[in-house]
């Protein structure tokens, strides 16, 4: 089992924190603050109370084992550079690291972190992009000027198969799941949707009103698709 160490439990850590432990991954989640430890106490396999610029506490919880620290600390820039360089010291070599702005993240890279997370640019990108087009839901930057998109299924497309789209000639993007959303009826007899993923597409698999195709392409190729 993977074990990672998730260093600040603002909003931002606590999601990420709970997120991994629902994949199953063991999180060892830290924080100075004693009212966010305990709100997350019961989530992840530890939750203690520390400073994270302790290099012997961080070792003796076992830090310098995880195999990825991820430091989450936003609101105190010094507490989560010298959080990095203990974390460096102990020999954590995949260490992620949030950045609150351009020269945070100037020193982070100079830090040779693994992953410079900056929230605000990311999601800036991310609302961009979905907002090129009205079909498109979500858009997630990969690398290179590739991305993964969640794109509503065109009208004209509804009733046939991906075979006959043929997609990926036409296109030059590929389907990697498509979701749709079942109406129910709850006991009190309220009306919702159940979600469902379909993660293994077939090439016979006809796509229906409401679907969302999940695609994986060029940020141009995918932009040419959803207009």
């Amino acid at each position: 089992m993977r074990q990672i160490a998730v260093i600040g439990l603002g909003r931002f850590g606590s999601t990420i924190a709970r997120t991994l432990s629902d994949k199953g991954v063991e999180v060892i989640a830290l924080d100075v603050d004693r009212d966010k430890v305990e709100d997350i106490k019961d989530y992840v396999s530890v939750a203690v109370v520390v400073d994270s610029t302790d290099e012997k506490a961080l070792k003796s919880l076992g830090v310098d084992n995880v195999d990825a620290a991820i430091v989450c600390i936003g609101d105190n820039v010094e507490a989560n550079l010298l959080t990095i360089s203990v974390l460096k010291k102990l020999g954590v070599s995949n260490i992620l690291a949030r950045a609150m702005d351009d020269l945070q993240a100037q020193i982070l890279k100079y830090m040779e972190v693994s992953r410079i997370i900056n929230l605000e640019e990311e999601m800036g990108v991310m609302v961009a992009n979905s907002m090129v087009s009205s079909h498109i839901e979500k858009h997630i930057p990969l690398a290179s000027g590739h991305s993964l998109a969640e794109v509503k299924v065109p009208e004209k497309f509804v009733g046939k198969t991906i075979k006959e789209l043929q997609l990926r000639n036409k296109y030059h993007i590929n389907i990697i799941a498509i979701k749709k959303r079942l109406p129910e009826i709850t006991e009190s007899g309220e009306r919702t949707y159940r979600e469902i993923i379909n993660d293994m597409p077939k090439a016979d698999d006809v796509l229906e009103e409401g679907d969302v195709l999940i695609v994986v392409g060029t940020d141009e190729s995918i932009r040419n698709f959803s207009q």
